[in-house]
């Protein structure tokens, strides 16, 4: 039987060519059930470039990139486990900052700090990102909260992250 995992992702290079690849059907194979929350943005990318039917073809579960409306049933069940892969250096402010300006920031930050849910946050940003001032802070405040952290390596495949979740 799969286990739930929400897999959250941001824009960030290579999301139109190596999420579904590299992240969703590794995490599949690997007995994972993707509940896939998308940033707006994320959507829209992956939507222009027909990745978004390859990620949907891979699920059982809708690719939500919006808000459900009221009186719509929740199309993901609440899983455990979080992976938000690849995170953006602005979707981590905002995620830090407790900013939910959109359904992926929403469902992250309505569990962030739960001891029953793990969080990873698995993020993508240029080098010159630890120089500004309010960085570090972020990731302070967001390993406070007990989220797990790691800078994604590009010439690395995403799959790595995979390992950070529990066995």
């Amino acid at each position: 039987m799969a286990r739930d995992l929400g897999l959250v992702a941001s824009a960030c290079g290579g999301l139109d060519t190596r999420f579904a690849a590299e992240l969703v059907a590794p995490a599949v194979e690997r007995g994972w059930r993707p509940a896939i929350t998308l940033t707006p943005t994320a959507a829209r990318w992956l939507e222009h470039t027909g990745g978004l039917d390859e990620v949907a073809a891979l699920v059982d579960l809708p690719v939500r990139g919006t808000s459900r409306l009221p009186g719509e049933s929740r199309p993901h069940p609440d899983p455990d486990v979080f992976l938000f892969a690849p995170a953006s250096a602005n979707s981590l402010a905002k995620l830090a900052l407790g900013i939910a300006d959109n359904q992926a920031l929403t469902v992250l930050g309505d569990v962030l700090g739960s001891p029953r849910v793990r969080i990873v946050v698995a993020y993508q940003v240029v080098d010159a990102r630890r120089y500004h001032p309010a960085w570090q802070r972020h990731l302070d405040a967001l390993a406070e909260g007990g989220v797990a952290l790691h800078r994604i390596d590009t010439r690395k495949p995403l799959t790595e992250v995979l390992d950070l979740l529990p066995s």
